[in-house]
């Protein structure tokens, strides 16, 4: 059962954002103090990437763990109501997420996925580490790369 009525649930979801979200802001802060310089959201590659480095012909997401199902992840949740939907919801997500990179693989970009989780509730200094691994990524020749919670602590 909800725990707010259907107005306010609608007007909770819509006002979740899809750019320049916490988690991505945290990120592109560190990179930038790193030196790293990006683009954002470019609309002219598969699924907008929240950030791309040309000069590395690479993308980066920064994904909700909820939203893109991140499997394992404590805050990749099912809701109890309204299962049908939500599981077309999220399976959909999944082929359009799929889809994209596949896309960004095909044109020869490489493609960083960085969880929600990862960012979460880091320290500085532990965000600061998380930026040296995006950071080593860029300047390797890994295509595909997924970054969670594990990978940073």
């Amino acid at each position: 059962m909800d725990t707010v009525d259907k107005k306010t649930r609608s007007r909770i979801m819509a006002s979740v954002g899809q750019r320049d979200t916490g988690p991505e802001m945290r990120l592109r802060h560190i990179l930038h103090r790193l030196g790293l310089r990006y683009r954002l959201h470019d609309k002219k590659l598969p699924g907008s990437p929240d950030l791309v480095f040309p000069r590395f012909h690479a993308v980066v997401f920064v994904h909700g763990c909820f939203w893109h199902v991140h499997k394992g992840c404590q805050f990749s949740t099912r809701p109890s109501s309204r299962k049908e939907f939500w599981e077309k919801k999220f399976e959909a997500n999944e082929k359009r997420d799929k889809r994209n990179y596949e896309a960004l693989a095909a044109s020869g970009w490489r493609v960083l996925v960085v969880w929600e989780c990862a960012i979460k509730g880091l320290k500085d200094s532990e965000l600061a580490d998380l930026g040296l691994l995006v950071a080593n990524w860029l300047k390797s020749d890994e295509r595909y790369r997924e970054i969670g919670k594990d990978d940073v602590a």
